[in-house]
């Protein structure tokens, strides 16, 4: 491409970042971002959403939180793809209070959550058998007029189906549907 003339611009760049992740090459898509930085290219928020959604897929939270936690001191600010990137990865990474927390930092920095977001740590609250934190989230997302997707609703009927049912899920389930 630069033989031809042809200057790679930030989109390019994120499609090779993009690439590299979803090919486990995390190290070099790391290099590759350190470089754009040494660059200065004026990198945004979906090249950088790119490698966090990289890191957390690959069980990296810890370097996932780091460079989500670093965005303000890079002048980018987290969209509401970027929040549902790393929820989605605390949640995966069993760090729920994390990711809940998260939620309510994004209202705090006037980013508001969505029902991708909802359905995300809800899905993380019950598959770690937390399904009372689950059915409190759940009703604020039938509050905020969003319903469960199918991945979610899934989780929810099977709860229905245990011998033990919280009393709490049937009245969600009639609003939900």
């Amino acid at each position: 491409m630069q033989e031809c003339g042809q200057l790679p611009n930030v989109h390019t760049y994120a499609i090779l970042l993009d690439g590299l992740c979803n090919n486990q090459q995390l190290s070099t898509a790391m290099e590759l971002l350190r470089e754009m930085e040494g660059k200065k290219l004026k990198l945004n928020i979906v090249v950088y959403t790119v490698v966090i959604e990289g890191l957390c897929k690959a069980g990296n939270i810890e370097s996932a939180r780091d460079l989500f936690s670093s965005l303000s001191s890079k002048g980018v600010q987290p969209n509401v793809w970027t929040y549902n990137v790393m929820i989605s990865g605390l949640c995966n990474g069993g760090l729920l209070v994390e990711g809940e927390k998260l939620i309510r930092e994004m209202e705090q920095k006037g980013c508001a959550p969505d029902g991708w977001t909802y359905n995300t740590i809800i899905r993380g609250f019950i598959k770690n058998n937390e399904t009372s934190w689950a059915m409190g989230l759940v009703q604020e997302m039938v509050v905020r007029g969003f319903s469960a997707d199918a991945s979610t609703m899934e989780l929810i009927v099977g709860l229905l189906c245990k011998d033990k049912v919280d009393p709490a899920l049937l009245p969600l389930l009639n609003k939900s549907i």
